[in-house]
């Protein structure tokens, strides 16, 4: 094998997520996408796979079952009860897989903070949308400050932007992005909110980091802040600083604001650009990390 050759991935789920990945595989000089499977052929992102020429499937985890030579790598872009039930089959075929949902069945990974240690693993776990904005953050305030004792994260978005997976996942988004909150900046205790905004037009996704600590020196903070937002947008170039880092009162606010690219999904969607782009750094490092090994 040539070491030019792209990196074959199945995407599983052709919903918004799904679709938007798709999109992005096409555009990376590392990877293709060599398979598409949803479970209805007329899907909007099923019609969107075929008018760009991709291979698609309404078989759901059977596609891969019954060729499992069909691909290097899966993205399974579904939700955490199914992931449950395609995992063991997906690790039975030896196929390593990142998780676009918030089961926390494989490791973590935010790709500023982690990217080489989480692509090593069978699965990787892509944690939540607000964990991929909130998290580099807060681990940012953990490296310069001393003595954080809450995080809270506050997340809004369109509701338009929130599809069936999402809104059927918002137990295990929370607790998911509670727990990279805490693995990521040692906090002992984090809460997460996140609110869907009908609003219209629709909303950018905002999330603020609300953070516990005693008065300190506030410019180690703002440089480690602004450190960890350039890292960032090396792969997630919509993601932003609007406010802060502001101490008062033992609180210290940051918020920051994430645009899409508009891919597939509208530019107001970066909560689900957000993510994606943090799986297709994890899909491009893994597939460069392994370039040598592919036949």
């Amino acid at each position: 094998m040539s070491q030019g050759r792209k990196l074959r991935v199945a995407i599983l789920g052709s919903g918004n997520i799904g679709t938007d990945l798709l999109v992005k595989t096409l555009r990376s000089p590392h990877l293709e996408c060599a398979l598409f499977i949803g479970r209805g052929l007329t899907s909007a992102g099923m019609s969107k796979a075929n008018e760009l020429g991709v291979k698609i499937s309404d078989q759901g985890i059977k596609a891969i079952e019954s060729d499992p030579d069909c691909c290097d790598l899966v993205f399974d872009a579904t939700s955490a009860l199914a992931h449950l039930k395609h995992w063991p089959v997906l690790r039975s075929l030896g196929k390593t897989v990142i998780d676009m949902t918030p089961s926390r069945v494989g490791e973590m990974c935010v790709p500023s903070l982690n990217l080489a240690e989480a692509a090593a693993h069978g699965n990787i776990n892509m944690v939540t949308c607000g964990g991929q904005a909130s998290v580099p953050i807060v681990h940012a305030i953990a490296s310069a400050a001393k003595g954080i004792e809450y995080v809270e994260v506050v997340s809004h978005i369109a509701s338009r932007s929130a599809g069936p997976a999402t809104r059927v996942n918002i137990d295990e988004y929370i607790d998911t992005t509670e727990a990279a909150v805490k693995k990521f900046s040692g906090a002992p205790a984090a809460k997460v909110i996140l609110t869907l905004n009908p609003a219209h037009p629709c909303v950018f996704m905002q999330t603020t980091v609300l953070v516990r600590l005693p008065a300190q020196d506030l410019e180690p903070i703002r440089a480690a802040v602004a450190a960890m937002v350039a890292r960032v947008q090396a792969y997630v170039p919509g993601y932003e600083l609007l406010v802060g880092p502001v101490l008062e009162d033992g609180r210290l606010m940051v918020t920051v604001r994430v645009s899409g690219l508009g891919d597939y999904l509208p530019k107001y969607a970066g909560n689900l650009d957000i993510i994606n782009c943090a799986a297709i750094a994890a899909a491009e490092h893994y597939a460069k990390a392994n370039a040598q090994t592919r036949p």
